[in-house]
């Protein structure tokens, strides 16, 4: 397409008008509270109960209300662990605080299998295109699926967190390029709403750290979180690889600002890390970075800006990179068109990542250090080793020797690096996920080239940054709000441009 005709348009993905929406957004809010709200409650009462009712609270809306699962599925990425938190004066452990953070996967999960099995019953109601992708879905989910077999034997419970964590994203997309695909989805209003929410949630604990801890129980919530660090060693390792020992809960939240020691010198040493509804500051960096984006796209540029600071706030520099390469992207298209955008932008995400490797290697960073473990065990086992094996969640992650792996230029395993990891669980394997995402990104930057629809654009780029970003953080690929909430707009894309063309046709 010529550089000249081309014009960006920030139009969301919904066709109707605000007045006319707002019988959709309340009922979507108020069924995802309910869906996600219940589970705790209800496993205080009986874990057998609360698995059951809400594997049930999910195969109900994808009957009743299919066109509701996107949405719901993105509000507990982000609201879970917020009722978790407040009901965690009600838990006895730290197992069963992790074990109840996990009903929003399992609310996914069977929405995702609800979907995929109505599917199935009627794939030739669906176009050539849609089975098109949803088969090469399928075969990646299987390769995933392998894997985690050849990993359960070996360590059962790091192999199902890790299986988690690799195929949550792909099952956000499957979820929603089916439904988009079937249904006209009005995200934009229920996205605008969660982004208020979050903006709204961010400052209170900004500016109210006390009060925010207070009214969430998020003292006796990170309580349980101590617990767990001081007994696998975390606190210990961590300790002796920084240095910083901790007196009391709001210590724990200092961090170095991005997290690098290279800003020292400009006095931008430490930063009071904000860590959101979903109590992670990586997620709810990429989580505010991402409606950064999106609300940009959607023509909301103010409450954008808005939202801006506590992406600074939060200091997650996988999550900056992403706004500032999907700004730029956004903004050369135009220029000089979207191909040569693409080109250029790949090649400057190539140097980016060998700057970052070769500075990181100088410096001793650990995320570094975690990808070159794993590029060293992909090519001592080309074939893998099955999930589980290796990464953070591994038996000897806390007793690594930092200082030796510093001298040594990488660790000996793969740590802290999401890519590094599925190269040394996966070997090759690990192309599946990673090129299946890829291709699908390139698809929605296609449809945003001959569209010049902002969030198309967005949904495409963004990808291939996390994809990226995946050198050099374990969250980049395995937050859910990173690369699944990407993925889940990357699907919602797809979907309703697949539907679009069929309706034209």
């Amino acid at each position: 397409m010529p550089a000249q005709n081309f014009r960006h348009r920030a139009a969301p993905l919904a066709f109707a008008d605000w007045p006319a929406l707002t019988a959709d957004v309340i009922p979507a809010v108020c069924l995802a509270a309910a869906s996600i709200a219940f589970a705790p409650i209800l496993h205080v009462v009986s874990p057998v109960l609360a698995i059951a009712v809400e594997a049930l609270i999910g195969l109900a809306i994808v009957i009743a209300a299919p066109a509701y699962a996107p949405s719901i599925a993105i509000f507990v990425l982000f609201f879970q662990n917020l009722f978790v938190s407040i009901l965690s004066p009600y838990l006895s452990s730290p197992s069963e605080l992790e074990f109840v953070k996990g009903y929003n996967f399992l609310l996914c999960a069977v929405m995702w299998l609800a979907t995929l099995a109505l599917y199935l019953l009627r794939r030739r109601n669906h176009s050539a295109e849609v089975n098109r992708i949803m088969w090469w879905g399928i075969a990646t989910l299987a390769v995933v699926m392998l894997y985690f077999a050849m990993g359960f034997v070996h360590n059962a419970l790091a192999s199902a967190i890790y299986l988690r964590n690799i195929i949550l994203p792909l099952l956000l997309f499957q979820l929603s390029l089916l439904t988009a695909a079937t249904f006209e989805i009005r995200i934009t209003p229920f996205l605008t709403v969660i982004a208020v929410l979050l903006i709204v949630c961010g400052y209170v604990e900004f500016l109210f750290r006390d009060f925010w801890l207070t009214i969430t129980n998020g003292y006796h919530f990170w309580h349980f979180d101590e617990l767990k660090a001081t007994q696998s060693g975390a606190w210990e390792a961590e300790m002796r690889a920084t240095g910083n020992v901790p007196v009391d809960l709001l210590d724990r939240f200092r961090f170095s600002f991005l997290n690098t020691p290279l800003l020292e010198d400009f006095g931008l040493s430490t930063i009071l890390r904000i860590f959101g509804p979903n109590m992670s500051p990586i997620s709810f960096g990429y989580g505010i970075g991402f409606f950064v984006l999106f609300l940009f796209s959607v023509g909301r540029p103010w409450l954008a800006l808005v939202a801006l600071p506590l992406l600074v706030l939060c200091s997650v520099k996988g999550a900056l990179i992403m706004v500032i390469f999907v700004g730029l992207a956004w903004m050369s298209t135009p220029l000089i068109g979207p191909v040569i955008t693409l080109g250029l932008g790949l090649m400057a995400l190539v140097g980016y990542a060998i700057a970052a490797i070769y500075i990181g290697l100088q410096l001793g960073d650990y995320h570094v250090l975690g990808f070159m473990g794993g590029w060293n065990g992909f090519l001592q086992n080309p074939l893998g080793r099955g999930l589980g094996v290796g990464g953070n969640l591994s038996e000897g992650f806390y007793s690594i020797d930092w200082s030796a792996a510093q001298q040594a230029g990488s660790v000996d395993g793969a740590v802290e690096s999401a890519v590094g990891v599925l190269l040394f669980q996966m070997g090759v394997g690990a192309l599946a996920p990673l090129g299946f995402c890829f291709a699908m990104a390139l698809k929605a930057w296609r449809i945003y080239a001959s569209s010049g629809i902002l969030t198309q654009g967005l949904a495409g780029f963004g990808i291939i940054v996390v994809l990226v970003n995946g050198l050099f953080q374990e969250e980049a690929l395995f937050a859910p709000p990173a690369l699944g909430l990407l993925c889940c707009l990357l699907g919602l894309v797809i979907g309703n441009h697949i539907r679009s063309q069929a309706a034209l046709a």
